[in-house]
């Protein structure tokens, strides 16, 4: 496409998001003369689009009120964020109330997509699976990279890139040190499969590098590229299960294990995958694992469960646990608010 065609539908984008848009804010956003947005403004309307000019001191252009653009002129970035949005809402429930307007609304943006990009969002949405909403701020990788790592999930194709670890238990995965050991460098991988979990994006796979499976965290890859060849990805736990796995098996400072009276069913509705395994289930009680940087928190979790439990290890656990059971004991006794 040349620079003055794509210059003009950029324009029409800018006109597209509503009000009235100045000559020297475009003129701004386009790198170009003034003069130049006005010839530009002429394209537009010689195709049958209808641009108005606003005087006045506030005045500038716009497209005329309740006309609908039949096309969607949607950029790479757009359109992934526009299905993911809608996909990520029917699979988490956000969007039930909506009923089937989900579903009828992802069709239609699909029917105008350029044949190249649907295919390679269609191949997003096929891999990611979707665990836990974002818990604060998001992760987001670049759309490059993940329309690629999504077409070698699609294909069984291997994958190389760069990647960036991180401090260890900075986030749970992809960190030096952290779930699957995922250290900085070049990568080759057999990615298994895409997870959405808690704001970030991971893909899971085979790392030929280090001839064992990883979890790397998308927003620290980069230089993203499908090889040749093809995998035929293992049988086993999907994708979602081995990222939670992977996130609760890392390596942090503290190994806690835990008994707690109940079935391993009962114990995974209360203590999420990304926080803690379920080891192994004996007479009635379960054996939980967990990795932790800090042990402060843990107490309260436990109590939480509202189930009997036995700290195996650390000693500092028992004490901490003790040291909170005083505390409520201390909260039970006391009707004011003196002391």
């Amino acid at each position: 496409m040349s620079r003055p065609v794509s210059r003009v539908l950029t324009l029409l984008e800018l006109l597209q998001t509503g009000g009235v848009r100045t000559v020297a804010d475009l003129s701004g956003r386009l790198g170009v003369a003034e003069r130049t947005v006005r010839r530009y403004v002429d394209h537009l309307v010689d195709l049958d689009i209808p641009v108005e000019s606003v005087r006045g001191r506030h005045g500038g252009y716009r497209l005329a009120p309740g006309h609908r653009m039949p096309p969607l002129m949607l950029t790479d970035d757009e359109a992934l964020a526009v299905l993911l949005g809608l996909v990520a809402g029917r699979r988490t429930g956000l969007t039930a109330a909506a009923g089937t307007a989900g579903e009828t609304a992802s069709a239609k943006v699909r029917r105008v997509l350029p044949e190249r990009l649907r295919r390679r969002l269609d191949a997003v949405l096929d891999s990611v699976a979707f665990t836990a909403p974002p818990a604060g701020s998001a992760a987001v990788p670049e759309t490059g990279v993940l329309l690629t790592v999504a077409d070698a999930v699609r294909g069984h194709r291997p994958v190389s890139f760069r990647y960036r670890g991180g401090r260890r238990g900075e986030d749970g995965a992809g960190g030096a040190g952290g779930a699957g050991g995922a250290g900085g460098g070049e990568r080759t991988v057999y990615p298994y499969g895409l997870v959405a979990h808690a704001g970030r994006w991971y893909v899971t796979g085979r790392d030929l590098s280090a001839g064992a499976d990883r979890t790397f965290r998308l927003d620290r890859v980069a230089g993203a590229r499908i090889l040749p060849g093809t995998f035929e990805p293992p049988d086993g736990p999907d994708p979602a299960e081995r990222v939670l796995t992977s996130l609760a098996t890392a390596p942090y400072r503290h190994a806690v294990t835990v008994w707690v009276r109940g079935t391993a069913e009962e114990v995974r509705t209360r203590l999420p995958g990304s926080v803690a395994v379920v080891a192994a289930e004996e007479e009635s009680w379960s054996r939980v694992e967990i990795r932790a940087e800090r042990l402060d928190w843990l107490p309260g979790v436990l109590a939480s469960l509202d189930l009997p439990f036995a700290v195996e290890r650390p000693n500092e656990l028992r004490v901490l646990v003790a040291e909170f059971a005083n505390r409520l004991a201390d909260s039970a006794r006391r009707t004011t608010r003196d002391g």
